[in-house]
């Protein structure tokens, strides 16, 4: 019983620490290094040459656990993570491939609380730092923008095998993105941003997750007085077994879809924020629960 009650313990707690960004899912310990969700309108429209920074904030809860077939496991379970990450991002004059040449890295402040059958740990400190090490940025037209990027998610917030709560997963990922975004401050915004996940080992535990397919998207009307109404969230699906010191892990493959409704408010001056709410659904080998985003971005 206390092996099954650290394996869904730990599943809770990544829940809430990879929201560091900040989501959840399958692989070791139930968690990703990417925040599932994290992105919204916009987000392939890269601006002029210039410094500029994306403040990201986040509330997700969680208090269920489920299964590989989608049934909540029996446990006194809740985790909650409040993370604040800014991203600074530095576009070049440069071009490449005919993309703009950009550079990134959003590093994650979070606040994390896991409580499970009346054991209980609070943790704060900086979480897994994202570095997009390279993205070309596209403008099809006025309306439609795409991006193409690399990001290396670091181990760099802390970790423990044995706690109860960790900041950051321990090993390193490599994750290929594809944005695209359509813009009309009087009619059709969709935006996505699929990514795929290859995860590297985890030398303390012997483990190396699988593979991870997920996307982020948005979908809203431009009611032209600055104002997107519309909703969001994203899907995840975890591709191939996980390996523990070379053998695969069984029934252990993740799965989740999120949506809610999202707003978005442009200035048109440089300045816009968007707010979303999202509820997880049809969730197998993860936590389940609710976050609450916002995004605002700002030139320097």
């Amino acid at each position: 019983m206390k092996a099954k009650t650290t394996a869904t313990t730990r599943r809770a707690l990544c829940a809430a620490a990879c929201l560091t960004m900040l989501g959840a899912h399958a692989t070791e310990g139930g968690g990703s290094t990417y925040p599932m969700g994290a992105e919204s309108y916009m987000s392939a429209a890269m601006p002029p040459a210039g410094v500029y920074t994306i403040l990201f904030a986040n509330r997700y809860r969680a208090d269920e656990l489920k299964d590989r077939r989608g049934d909540t496991i029996p446990l006194d379970f809740n985790v909650t993570a409040n993370v604040l990450a800014p991203r600074l991002i530095w576009v070049h004059d440069a071009t490449l491939f005919g993309g703009q040449v950009a550079q990134a890295m959003i590093v994650p402040l979070v606040d994390l609380d896991v409580a499970v059958n009346g054991a209980r740990q609070k943790k704060q400190g900086v979480g897994d730092i994202i570095v997009t090490a390279l993205a070309l940025g596209y403008h099809h037209s006025a309306q439609l923008h795409s991006v193409l990027a690399l990001d290396i998610l670091t181990p760099s917030g802390s970790y423990s095998q044995d706690a109860l709560a960790n900041l950051g997963r321990h090993y390193w990922a490599i994750e290929p993105v594809y944005t695209v975004t359509r813009i009309d401050p009087a009619g059709l915004n969709w935006d996505v941003k699929l990514m795929y996940d290859f995860n590297l080992r985890n030398k303390d535990t012997g483990y190396r997750s699988g593979q991870e397919l997920h996307a982020d998207y948005s979908l809203g009307y431009g009611l032209g007085n600055n104002w997107v109404v519309g909703v969001g969230g994203y899907a995840y699906a975890q591709t191939t077994d996980d390996r523990r010191h070379g053998l695969a892990v069984a029934d252990n493959r993740g799965r989740a879809y999120a949506i809610g409704p999202a707003l978005k408010y442009d200035t048109g001056k440089g300045f816009f924020v968007t707010l979303k709410y999202q509820k997880e659904l049809g969730v197998r080998n993860r936590a389940a629960g609710s976050a609450l985003w916002l995004k605002a971005t700002i030139a320097l």
